[in-house]
């Protein structure tokens, strides 16, 4: 249906980047993303301002530096590869990102009170957790997520859902300040995967769906088949499911952040679907899971 919410690929393409969801250009005051892509060789001189930035590797492998230090990333093939290592760089620094290989990068970003140190986390300490059952079974990798990583005010996810599976689903919303409930901005980034395979399909038949709706006090309608580098914005309501198309495997990095003191991941199911998550305790994960080999993450 097109909302306004849906940002098609290639729609914020600006300067460096292929993607660029800035607090801005989404009507909203805390979350943001960038998706830089490089040449072999190439490097990206980069300032993180008033955010605080994960860089993740999409594809490829690259060295980030800053203040005098410098990580090497060894990324991945894909997405569907398992989780990356990735590089935290806080607010009010410049910072470099260079790609002997070439690649994909991903700048998740947040704005921020408190500066961090530079540091490097590897993907052998990135939690891998297989979520739901049957046909709502998915793979999370949890490398910025509050329980898992010190930061000031992001929270970022990755997300697989095998071919013909739905996730992100009970549908939840985060949109309010309460004791079971963290107001959050949400970014979804999509990646789908090529028919059978695990190699990302750009411009191919590969695609999902994905829903927002909201409540009465607050509507907000989005239903909107996505491919491989869409976005969807999250202000505010239910979201959920995410849908992937049998055949082919979907990606989608989720970035969070709130102005709220506490940096939490506090969620309400919609309670027409909650009673969803105890049939889970009656089915098995899908086999198919994990997707990547067990030496590739945690």
């Amino acid at each position: 249906m097109n909302s306004k919410y849906y940002v098609p690929v290639g729609s914020a393409a600006t300067g460096p980047f292929d993607l660029e969801i800035t607090p801005e250009s989404a009507g909203w005051t805390e979350s943001s993303l960038r998706v830089l892509t490089l040449a072999p060789g190439g490097s990206a001189e980069l300032a993180s301002g008033d955010d605080e930035i994960i860089v993740v590797p999409l594809a490829g492998s690259a060295a980030v530096s800053s203040e005098g230090t410098e990580f090497a990333l060894t990324g991945r093939r894909s997405v569907f590869d398992g989780p990356s290592d990735f590089a935290y760089v806080g607010p009010d620094s410049a910072y470099t990102v260079t790609s002997a290989t070439g690649g994909r990068f991903a700048l998740c970003g947040a704005r921020a009170r408190q500066k961090f140190p530079f540091r490097y986390v590897p993907a052998a300490d990135i939690s891998v957790e297989l979520r739901g059952a049957g046909n709502c079974s998915r793979q999370v990798h949890n490398f910025g997520t509050a329980d898992r990583f010190e930061a000031d005010s992001i929270i970022a996810c990755e997300v697989v859902t095998p071919g013909g599976n739905w996730s992100s689903y009970p549908s939840h919303k985060h949109d309010e300040n309460r004791d079971v409930e963290s107001q959050l901005e949400e970014i979804y980034y999509f990646e789908i995967a090529e028919a059978n395979s695990t190699a990302v399909d750009f411009g191919g038949t590969g695609f999902g769906y994905h829903r927002v709706y909201g409540t009465p006090e607050r509507p907000i309608e989005v239903l909107e088949e996505v491919r491989s580098g869409d976005v969807v914005l999250v202000p505010h309501g239910y979201h959920g499911p995410s849908i992937a198309a049998p055949g082919h495997h979907m990606y989608y990095l989720n970035v969070m952040a709130g102005p709220g003191e506490d940096r939490a991941w506090n969620i309400c199911d919609d309670p027409a679907h909650t009673w969803l998550r105890g049939s889970w305790e009656h089915q098995t994960v899908d086999p198919r899971l994990p997707l990547h080999a067990p030496s590739e993450g945690a």
